[in-house]
């Protein structure tokens, strides 16, 4: 007769059993939880540093584009008359140091005299003609 006990071992089947379960226990958190999570915080940080490597390129790609520039110390108002023409007119101011106060006086200008054209204008080191700032 044959022992059916010895040939149906209970302790390696219930070892191999649970040696299967935690091994497939311990890839499932492996591959589940603990791979996916360091790749996360790996591309995570990796993002970071990529988009702010992009702001320092781009400020530092900007800083040495952007020139100073090169305002004028003088401006001119010219009047122009009806047929386009440069005229003059007495008693106005037409030189000034600063845009604002030039365009200031334009506008003015426009008001008292509606029939005349002016252009508030300025020499420019790098520039033969005078340029045009501003047309009313």
């Amino acid at each position: 007769m044959i022992d059916f006990q010895k040939i149906f071992d209970w302790k390696t089947y219930i070892f191999t059993a649970l040696a299967v379960i935690s091994f497939s226990n311990f890839m499932a958190v492996l591959f589940g939880e603990t791979i996916p999570g360091v790749i996360l915080a790996f591309f995570k940080i990796a993002g970071e540093y990529v988009i702010l490597g992009a702001v320092f390129v781009f400020a530092l790609a900007w800083f040495l584009k952007a020139k100073p520039h090169n305002r004028p110390k003088q401006y001119s108002v010219v009047v122009f008359d009806v047929f386009g023409k440069k005229s003059h007119i007495d008693g106005i101011r037409t030189q000034f140091k600063t845009h604002d106060v030039a365009w200031s006086f334009m506008k003015q200008y426009k008001k008292d005299y509606p029939l005349c054209n002016f252009a508030l204008v300025s020499d420019l080191p790098k520039s033969d003609k005078p340029t045009i700032f501003k047309y009313i």
